[in-house]
């Protein structure tokens, strides 16, 4: 199993990427094994809120880049299906992040109802240098929350940033101390859960509404091209130059 789920408190269930060998980087797995763990403890009358976290002190460092490199496999499935199922849920996720948020590491914060990073996390939108395109819906959410200017510089340049700057975007609710994200996280799961169930689920409702047709709709087109692009010479190319490097 490449993620964990415990019940951290009554209410509260614990969701955590634990891929340590490779600073757990989504795979086609990982993806299904995340979608499946969200979408059931959304269907578990005993779950009330969900807290999202990464193992070894890294939240994911991205896509497995190795995945990318497999053109005759599935285009993105796995991932569409993880952001449908973040965009979906009717009860609240929170979000503890540290070390790395690379990619969809970066993306999927912006549906989580509250995420808290440690001093000192990275962050950063790779998808034009590895010769990609935005997804995660980030083509339309990022601007609505960070302004269209440091969108496009997030999304154009690819550049790693900081907790600081996250916050400021608007990607994450604040910077906290380094190794603390995760205890302040389960803390603020534990009082929504302590909360009237049904008041928490309708805010979250009428919070998303506004948007929800747009986002999924977003979604499916940025999974079109993401997924020509990825197949693209200058996709592998970057692919093959990244796995070289590293």
């Amino acid at each position: 199993m490449t993620v964990r789920i415990e019940e951290h408190a009554p209410g509260v269930r614990l969701l955590t990427m634990d891929r340590q060998e490779r600073r757990n980087a989504l795979d086609p797995k990982t993806y299904r094994e995340l979608t499946n763990a969200i979408r059931e403890s959304d269907d578990d009358d005993a779950v009330r809120v969900s807290v999202l976290t990464g193992a070894g002190g890294v939240f994911t460092s991205g896509n497995d880049i190795g995945s990318f490199q497999d053109t005759a496999g599935k285009d993105g499935g796995e991932a569409k299906d993880l952001l449908i199922a973040l965009v979906t849920a009717r009860k609240p996720i929170v979000a503890a992040v540290e070390g790395f948020a690379v990619g969809i590491g970066t993306t999927m914060l912006l549906h989580c109802d509250l995420a808290f990073a440690g001093r000192g996390t990275r962050f950063r939108l790779p998808f034009v240098p590895l010769g990609l395109s935005p997804e995660g819906g980030s083509s339309y959410l990022l601007p609505q929350i960070a302004g269209l200017k440091r969108a496009t510089e997030l999304l154009m340049l690819g550049e790693m940033f900081g907790a600081e700057e996250a916050a400021e975007a608007g990607l994450i609710n604040r910077v906290v101390e380094a190794e603390t994200a995760l205890d302040v996280a389960l803390e603020r799961a534990v009082r929504i859960a302590d909360s009237p169930a049904e008041s928490v689920t309708l805010t979250k409702m009428l919070l998303r509404r506004p948007h929800l047709d747009a986002l999924l709709e977003t979604i499916d087109v940025e999974s079109d091209h993401f997924a020509r692009r990825r197949r693209s010479d200058e996709a592998q190319e970057a692919f093959a130059a990244f796995m070289k490097k590293r």
